[in-house]
């Protein structure tokens, strides 16, 4: 597919299911390979679930882009933002530039890697950041998650710290990282 036909749009609570195929599909592939199998899943199943994806379209403070295949039937990625400054203190110290949005959740289909599709949805999902004012966008990722690690340098973003994600009885390192955006 040509990044020039995407279709990049609000999802609708409507979309929840095939968020949360996506998500069953996506997820998995950044938990470093020590993860249980089991808590992969029991994170799919409690926050990653339709009705965890309505909640998040009806919350005000959350912003969900949706990219879609071709034919605009598919999903094919999405990613979430939340507004407001974070409130753990280890990653508000971490951090250096305010007001900022926490981009929250980024995924694309691995059918869709290395084709433009993701830049094209992070081009999209840093201007809805940008209309809403804030100055800078930051995100967690795993530490082992190399490709990731590679993307989000690619767009810019620059390592700050670090920060703690639990994952079923595991604890897991994540690299939080920066990007202060353009004045607007």
């Amino acid at each position: 597919m040509n990044p020039v036909n995407l279709l990049i749009d609000r999802p609708t609570a409507d979309d929840a299911d095939q968020l949360t195929d996506l998500a069953a599909i996506t997820f998995p592939l950044a938990c470093p390979a020590s993860s249980r199998p089991e808590d992969i899943a029991h994170h799919i199943a409690t926050e990653l679930s339709a009705a965890k994806f309505r909640e998040h379209l009806a919350d005000p403070t959350k912003t969900l882009l949706s990219l879609h295949d071709g034919d605009g039937e598919r999903l094919a990625g999405y990613s979430m933002l939340i507004h407001g400054d974070p409130t753990d203190a280890g990653v508000r110290s971490s951090l250096s530039t305010f007001p900022t949005v926490e981009l929250s959740k980024f995924y694309v289909h691995p059918d869709h890697h290395g084709q433009g599709q993701a830049s094209a949805l992070m081009q999209a999902t840093l201007e809805a950041a940008a209309q809403t004012g804030v100055r800078a966008a930051w995100l967690g990722t795993n530490n082992e998650n190399l490709r990731a690690i590679r993307f989000y340098e690619k767009h810019g973003f620059t390592k700050v710290g670090v920060k703690t994600f639990r994952l079923g009885v595991g604890v897991e390192n994540d690299f939080i990282f920066e990007l202060t955006l353009p004045e607007r």
